[in-house]
């Protein structure tokens, strides 16, 4: 049965423009682009001056499922599609098994079985154990190898060495697919030196230069073997002149940051404060404005949430010790309010706002993992939308959110741009704030 409709907006994110326009949307496609006042023998919804945009890739997510409570692909997913992400990418990495081979697999997409509200895709883990099992995990469907550089904190996720990575990256070369790295390479044992509830301790015990000499090496590599390199989560500017001099000898090296880099910096994160706590570590005011400069410059192609939750105990939120606790920022949901939010203090044309945030979260995204169906809105593509009030603003609380787990160092935060309606593959998955069976729209889909 064709289900049909369309959506009108004044301000609708094309590949070329911004401005007024009319989405018909047939099943899961969107069949034309058409001009806002276009009359259509089939239901319109105007939605006035709210913006619809491609819906968000979010390549870099970690929803723990199966094995663990820290998330799951239903409350994750939810959270997505509530914060605008129609596509999410998860990582290897703690589930119970880790996603490392045929079994693990199997296991990953019967936990995915009719629990996902957004399309949803899978990296392959790439341990000293796991080469073997690549091929197979590409063939299934994986989209990229995700390797740690340093320890995982997770024991059956080993570290791959250079040895590891050089062998790995030959079949990622072979097969086109990127390697995904956590780039640090422990220079010390990174244990805390003085008092381990002091943030700036924290920060010391991970500098800068694991970062910039495990992105030396990943450059080196990727010269030698031709695999493309995605770098996750950069959280440090002094690795960007490395990165600029590879990338202009025309290395395929794209770089990701997150959030949590470009709204926070360590100085105003509060002593005990762990819900602050990711590796690579928040850094400096200074380091922040270097990486946005990097950002408007093309040095930094995208940006991915690396939600990574816990049970709140692991927080060590009664002692604030820095050392034992859980590292991980809370915020899938968030990602487009907090970039808008920050867009509104560096940027006063509204277009170039919106241009900005389209590229960054959805179309590099998509460029990056080859997903050649996602991230703009034009014919053919797949109905993958969002439809959201920059002008709307609200204060962060974490009991709203539909994360399993409600701590988020977000907490308080007033963000603008309010989610209204999230569209994936031609259905509402979250309309009006409300999802449930009557509004939303489960996805099977393993892809």
């Amino acid at each position: 049965m064709s289900h049909k409709f369309a959506l009108k907006s004044e301000r609708v994110v094309l590949p070329h423009k911004i401005g007024p326009a009319t989405i018909l949307i047939d099943n899961t496609r969107i069949d034309s682009i058409l001009d806002h006042d276009t009359p259509l023998d089939v239901p319109i919804t105007d939605v006035g001056r709210d913006v619809i945009m491609p819906g968000l890739i979010d390549i870099h997510v970690h929803l723990n499922d199966p094995g663990r409570d820290w998330e799951g692909f239903a409350s994750g997913t939810q959270a997505a599609v509530a914060g605008g992400i129609t596509t999410v990418v998860d990582m290897p990495l703690n589930s119970s098994p880790v996603t490392t081979n045929l079994p693990a697999w199997t296991e990953k997409a019967k936990a995915m079985h009719n629990n996902i509200w957004s399309n949803c895709a899978l990296h392959a883990g790439v341990t000293p154990d796991s080469l073997d099992q690549l091929n197979t995990l590409f063939d299934l469907g994986c989209v990229a190898g995700k390797a740690f550089m340093v320890d995982s904190g997770i024991d059956e996720f080993g570290m791959a060495d250079e040895v590891t990575l050089r062998q790995a990256m030959k079949i990622l070369a072979h097969r086109n697919r990127p390697l995904l790295a956590h780039a640090e390479l422990a220079l010390g044992d990174g244990q805390i030196q003085g008092d381990t509830r002091q943030f700036a301790n924290y920060v010391a015990s991970r500098p800068d230069a694991w970062e910039v000499e495990a992105i030396k090496l990943l450059i080196k590599l990727c010269r030698e073997t031709g695999c493309a390199i995605h770098v996750v989560h950069l959280a440090t500017a002094a690795a960007l002149p490395d990165l600029r001099e590879a990338r202009a000898a025309g290395l395929p090296i794209t770089v990701e940051t997150c959030p949590h880099y470009l709204y926070f910096s360590a100085d105003q994160i509060p002593d005990g404060a762990t819900a602050y706590k990711c590796s690579p570590p928040i850094r400096s005011a200074a380091n922040k404005e270097a990486l946005w400069e990097a950002l408007f410059a093309g040095d930094i192609d995208l940006i991915a949430s690396d939600h990574s939750p816990c049970d709140p105990i692991l927080k060590q939120l009664d002692t604030g010790d820095f050392q034992t606790a859980w590292g991980g920022i809370s915020a899938l949901q968030l990602s487009l309010p907090i970039m808008y939010t920050e867009l509104r203090q560096r940027i006063t044309d509204e277009e170039s706002r919106l241009r900005s945030l389209s590229t960054w979260l959805t179309q590099k995204p998509a460029a990056v993992l080859g997903f050649t169906d996602f991230g703009q809105i034009q014919a053919g593509m797949d109905a993958d939308l969002v439809i959201w009030n920059p002008e709307q603003s609200f204060t962060v609380k974490g009991e709203t959110l539909y994360h399993r787990h409600k701590l988020t160092p977000y907490e308080g935060e007033t963000l603008y741009g309010q989610v209204q309606h999230t569209i994936v593959n031609g259905r509402f998955a979250y309309q009006n704030q409300t999802l449930g069976e009557a509004h939303g729209y489960r996805i099977d889909n393993h892809d």
